[in-house]
């Protein structure tokens, strides 16, 4: 498979609403599937009005950073956690049992859940210049800058704020450099 690469704008991405009217999603991208049903992978931002339940995922892995408000906590499986600020990642098993107080007003999260039999996952939160290196099989960049510069090997790209550029099926280990805020997530199958 030729690797392939595109550019998503957060003006494109289609907007859902939540079964329990909690909030809405708008979902970045995912690797196959439709609904809720059939991805490996899926990368979404959510907005959440009040404080209330997440969905189970069973079989899945979340990983979630606040991006605007002041923030939240979660309580997973009964246990509270830290106050989630932005950029602040958070993961945790889409199987439990989750709900989330708010710190303040409303706030929008990223999310990526992923199946863990299936890929490899790692998610880094970068700022200012960086350098890194990845053979990522998909690679993803989302813009939390409204004018952040991104060069992936050869490719280059300017991203305005929540845009997401994605490189599937690469094969080589290929140079990152970023210039801005913004999330690096690496997506290896097994």
């Amino acid at each position: 498979m030729k690797s392939q690469i595109q550019v998503l704008r957060a003006t494109d991405y289609p907007r859902m609403p939540w079964k329990n009217g909690g909030g809405s999603t708008e979902e970045i991208t995912r690797d196959a599937g439709s609904g809720l049903d059939g991805f490996g992978w899926r990368l979404s931002i959510a907005d959440i009005a009040e404080s209330g339940g997440f969905s189970t995922f069973a079989g899945y892995e979340r990983i979630i950073s606040v991006l605007q408000g002041d923030g939240m906590t979660l309580t997973v499986d009964g246990q509270t956690t830290r106050a989630l600020h932005p950029l602040d990642p958070f993961a945790f098993s889409g199987e439990s049992q989750v709900s989330c107080t708010l710190l303040g007003g409303p706030i929008r999260d990223f999310n990526l859940i992923y199946a863990p039999q299936r890929y490899r996952a790692r998610l880094q939160w970068m700022a200012g210049e960086q350098r890194s290196f990845s053979e990522a099989g998909t690679l993803l960049v989302f813009s939390v800058d409204p004018g952040l510069a991104i060069k992936v090997g050869e490719a280059a790209a300017e991203l305005g704020l929540y845009d997401c550029w994605q490189l599937s099926g690469n094969t080589d280990l290929l140079e990152i450099s970023t210039r801005g805020q913004c999330c690096v997530i690496e997506l290896t199958a097994y």
